[in-house]
């Protein structure tokens, strides 16, 4: 990215700041993150790695749309998918939680990571997101390649068994 671009993204990002200046001091001079209210500008829908890093490769398959902002928490092992606010927006599924109006989430700077906070696609200024309806559907078809690759019940995974 050029620095024009990343002066856009940390402007996109830190007008959902309760005050934007802060934000940008804190990123400039820390090496955290700053606490962000989603459901105003953008709302994440915050899933396994696994699931996650899966769908997230099914989106990069389309020639033709680029994935929005993703952010990875390598510490609790989630990737957080930045979409359109919709207060009606009901995500269902295993370990899926939707972070809209009223949730605050950690966010890095774009330019870098923090700690266990690290952009996987980071946010490019243009206000681009994932559009839900595309995320929903790589995430059904990324949940249906993990059910087929999981072993079956009281099995272990061919890494972990033992030789014969």
């Amino acid at each position: 990215m050029t620095n024009l671009m990343w002066a856009r993204s940390v402007e996109w990002l830190a007008a959902a700041a309760t005050n934007p200046g802060a934000c940008k001091r804190q990123w400039d001079q820390g090496s955290g993150s700053a606490l962000l209210e989603a459901g105003r500008y953008w709302d994440v829908l915050s899933v396994p790695e696994q699931l996650g890093l899966l769908a997230l490769d099914i989106l990069w398959s389309d020639p033709l749309q680029v994935p929005g902002p993703t952010l990875a928490d390598c510490a609790a092992r989630r990737v957080g998918f930045f979409l359109p606010p919709d207060p009606a927006s009901r995500w269902e599924g295993s370990g899926l939680r939707h972070l809209g109006k009223g949730s605050w989430i950690a966010v890095p700077p774009p330019y870098r990571s923090a700690g266990p906070l690290e952009w996987i696609v980071p946010p490019d200024g243009t206000g681009v997101l994932h559009p839900a309806l595309s995320l929903e559907l790589a995430l059904r078809q990324a949940n249906g390649t993990l059910v087929v690759l999981e072993p079956p019940a009281g099995e272990q995974p061919p890494a972990a068994r033992r030789p014969g």
